[in-house]
């Protein structure tokens, strides 16, 4: 078995790197196995330079010429030299001759390092004195913890990673091996840790479970009077407003301390020194004293509360007629259209044939916002020519708000229509119209007491035509005012 000399010097610790391509020359060593000559035959002559000997072959190749390697007894196969043999022993065995050592030793080389970012590079003769000061190179600790490390290595090593370090604990002092150390390292009682109730507090480890007892500020702390658990910063702020936390009475009554939610109930009902106004307050008593004195103070103030009593109503009922009035003017209709919705029917047209002159009048509206005032009134018996077989409808004007800026007389049209209800298509119904005459009465601008009866149709629709007509359905009829809006405010 041939081995290559990379092979002989990794055995010795001593490995060859050949140079790369280089410009100058190129070197390629084989060596093959020393075979000794035969004892009775004459000594060889001693092989040619830089030529293939029976024993080995050394040949240098330049950058401008080639050669080739050959071996006379390349098939030989000799043992491995056994290891730890004597550096002059195995270049005995390697180097068959001086010039050939001389050329391979002189041969240019790389670190084995090289990868690694050594940058030395030199003959092969040098590189067993490089490694003994690589800093690349692995040696052993020195502490003798069975770990190879590079020399540049070697200060972190001895500082941080080897296990037979001595090293301090920074908090407590106490001297490990560096395995120790680790070990130590989450379990020293004089770290300084911050607080796991994240208080933001940092506590050496020994005293923790004392900070969290007695000094965190997020420690859990229960209510003295509720019975309820805060932490400790905010348990404070709870008591300024706790529901059952003692308080005194305001007004230094003899009675008390109160739960802050029985004090309200206390100074309402109970309290002697609380002052009290009088229950006549809204009708104007002034009086304000302590609660022992109100009963004595109404006994002897009965008539002079009474007084204001009734003073009060009067206010009271010309605020109720105000407001009457406003809401009669928000539902009043400024359209100049009133849908006038009749109910009761049956009941109404009963009585009004039962009672002789009976009227029903309609809600009040105006033709714009600032035009005429009208009223339609009706006769379910019928009124003069229509009395008992004929429904009449009337319409009046009323004094309004504005009829001074209004032109007088009055002489919109008017058209009055009775709807019947439930028919299918267009809206079915009975209309009369008419256009008032300037010489009516009627419609001349009214006095504060207008006519009683006012301008429109006696027979305007027969009893049997209701009847028989769907004019009245579910009891009820509609019937529609409409005033031609074309004349509206002459000013």
């Amino acid at each position: 078995m041939v081995r290559s000399l990379s092979q002989w010097t990794k055995t010795l610790s001593f490995p060859a790197r050949i140079s790369p391509n280089r410009n100058s020359k190129e070197c390629n060593v084989n060596v093959l196995p020393v075979t000794p000559p035969p004892v009775a035959s004459a000594a060889p002559p001693a092989p040619p330079r830089n030529k293939s000997t029976a024993n080995g072959t050394a040949t240098c190749i330049s950058t401008n010429s080639t050669a080739s390697h050959s071996s006379s007894s390349s098939t030989h196969s000799s043992p491995s030299p056994p290891p730890n043999v004597p550096i002059t022993e195995i270049s005995q065995i390697i180097y068959p001759d001086p010039e050939s050592e001389k050329a391979i030793m002189s041969s240019l080389v790389f670190c084995i390092h090289h990868k690694q970012g050594c940058k030395w590079s030199d003959e092969l003769r040098k590189l067993k004195a490089h490694l003994n000061t690589c800093k690349h190179d692995a040696i052993p600790c020195p502490n003798k913890c069975g770990s190879q490390i590079p020399r540049v290595m070697m200060t972190d090593h001895l500082a941080f990673t080897c296990i037979l370090r001595r090293a301090i604990c920074e908090f407590c002092n106490v001297e490990f091996t560096g395995i120790g150390l680790e070990e130590h390292a989450g379990t020293c009682s004089s770290e300084p840790i911050y607080c796991e109730s994240k208080c933001g507090a940092r506590i050496v480890r020994g005293r923790m479970s004392i900070h969290r007892a007695k000094d965190c500020s997020k420690r859990l702390r229960r209510c003295p009077h509720c019975s309820r658990e805060f932490s400790a910063d905010t348990l404070s702020a709870h008591g300024a407003t706790c529901p059952r936390s003692p308080v005194p009475c305001p007004q230094r009554c003899e009675a008390g301390p109160f739960a802050r939610s029985d004090l309200e109930a206390h100074l309402r009902d109970e309290c002697k020194a609380l002052s009290v106004p009088c229950t006549f307050k809204e009708a104007g008593c002034r009086f304000k004293g302590p609660r022992h004195l109100l009963e004595a103070h109404l006994e002897s103030n009965t008539s002079a509360h009474l007084s204001l009593m009734v003073s009060l109503s009067g206010r009271q009922g010309q605020q109720i007629t105000m407001l009457k009035n406003a809401m009669a003017k928000l539902s009043t209709n400024y359209t100049g259209t009133l849908l006038w919705k009749i109910t009761d029917w049956q009941a109404k047209m009963i009585e009004a044939k039962s009672k002789d002159g009976l009227e029903l009048v309609s809600p009040p509206f105006y033709t714009s916002q600032y035009g005429y005032k009208l009223q339609a009134s009706m006769f379910l018996n019928g009124n003069g020519p229509g009395e008992g077989t004929h429904m009449s409808v009337y319409i009046k004007v009323l004094p309004g708000e504005y009829d001074a800026l209004l032109k007088w007389p009055f002489s919109h049209s008017v058209t009055f229509t009775l709807f019947e209800q439930g028919t299918l298509g267009s809206q079915g119904g009975v209309a009369e119209s008419f256009v008032p005459d300037p010489s009516w009465e009627n419609f001349q601008r009214p006095s504060l007491e207008p006519d009683a009866l006012g301008f429109g149709f006696p027979r305007f629709v027969s009893h049997e035509l209701l009847n028989r007509r769907p004019f009245v359905r579910e009891d009820t009829v509609f019937l529609r005012v409409k005033v031609d809006p074309s004349k509206i405010v002459a000013v």
